[in-house]
């Protein structure tokens, strides 16, 4: 046992204050209060409204309910041809990143902090499958911050069409300022990985030596081989329209199924306006709230859709139905896939290795 002097010294001091400000137990009572606020006083009015708008669609389509599920998994296997397009050459299988790629989305779906836990799920099993964990780091981080940015593309490109229909909305620069932060820091890390490659490792390696456990020569030689595929990544102009491309067509296939979950409850709405409504949310969603936007995202196309002239209870209706195959459903989905990759053994890819310029 330790004295008990030192161990009343090490309670008092600023590193222990400051672990137990916010300790696990009051987190997790904060979420749960922030759920139940978002479902009492946002969701379940809303979803009574729905109910009343359910009894008056009697001419239901339910093919088009199937269309929008159909559209929902074409967006989910995009996702995983761009996460096959960031790690190649040496990318796993399709159907295992495939499988990754839905057991990240169950856990930031379930866990709040964005989709900083999916993040870390995707990087430890693309490892366990071979890709090397720079390659992982590098494909994860450049899949994330380009999907950021062509939605960022397509929003803008929305409202510059939706505007002048239908007026300005305070949300839409607020989203705008959200996007060219996020633009900001892709510009900068691009900068710091190809003009400022020297500067940066310089950095981090003064930041390294005051770290414990922590080697200099490490962080150095990560920013390296990070900075090289990137120049690598530049240089491949196939690969960059390639990765461009299936994240364009993750977002317009995800807000396409949106648009006909809408029609399918008799919602007359253009698919610009469906783009607006989307890309806001979505961009509002970055900030950590709730996991994944649960809540912020229901609220927000709601909102929009019915000042865009959608009856409440239609658009209710169409994008809770949505949320059921986009936000829901993967969770048990992505647990079942989670199983089948701990159960079938990981099969390193041919030339998982490290790009080099």
């Amino acid at each position: 046992m330790r004295p008990m002097d030192e161990a009343s010294q090490d309670a008092g001091s600023p590193g222990n204050a400051k672990r137990r400000w916010l300790p696990r137990n009051v987190k997790i009572t904060l979420m749960v209060l922030l759920l139940f606020f978002v479902g009492e006083y946002i969701l379940l009015p809303e979803l009574s409204s729905a109910r009343k708008e359910f009894h008056q669609l009697s001419h239901l389509n339910f093919l088009w309910l199937i269309l929008g599920a159909l559209l929902e998994v074409a967006a989910l296997a995009a996702y995983a041809e761009l996460t096959h397009a960031v790690l190649s050459p040496g990318a796993p299988h399709r159907f295992r990143i495939f499988r990754i790629n839905m057991w990240a989305l169950a856990i930031s779906h379930v866990l709040p902090g964005g989709t900083v836990p999916g993040t870390a799920a995707s990087y430890r099993l693309l490892t366990e499958s071979g890709v090397v964990g720079s390659t992982a780091a590098f494909g994860l981080a450049t899949q994330g911050i380009g999907s950021a940015v062509v939605l960022n593309a397509i929003f803008w490109l929305s409202l510059l069409v939706s505007i002048p229909l239908h007026g300005y909305n305070p949300l839409y620069g607020f989203a705008a300022i959200l996007g060219v932060l996020l633009l900001a820091i892709f510009a900068g890390l691009v900068y710091l990985l190809t003009k400022g490659e020297r500067q940066a490792s310089t950095f981090l390696t003064k930041v390294a030596n005051r770290l414990p456990f922590v080697s200099a020569d490490t962080v150095t030689a990560l920013v390296q081989t990070v900075a090289d595929r990137v120049k690598v990544l530049f240089k491949n102009p196939e690969l960059l329209y390639r990765a461009g491309t299936w994240a364009a067509a993750n977002w317009l296939l995800d807000a396409a199924s949106l648009w006909v979950f809408l029609l399918a409850f008799r919602a007359d709405i253009s698919p610009i306006d469906v783009l607006v409504a989307y890309g806001l949310a979505n961009i509002l969603a970055v900030i950590p709230l709730t996991p994944s936007g649960l809540g912020v995202v229901e609220l927000t196309i709601v909102s929009v859709l019915t000042g865009f002239g959608v009856p409440g209870g239609a658009a209710t209706a169409g994008v809770l139905c949505w949320r059921l195959v986009n936000f829901w459903l993967p969770i048990p989905f992505g647990g079942a896939a989670y199983l089948s990759l701990r159960l079938g053994r990981p099969k390193a890819p041919a030339g998982a290795t490290a790009l080099t310029p």
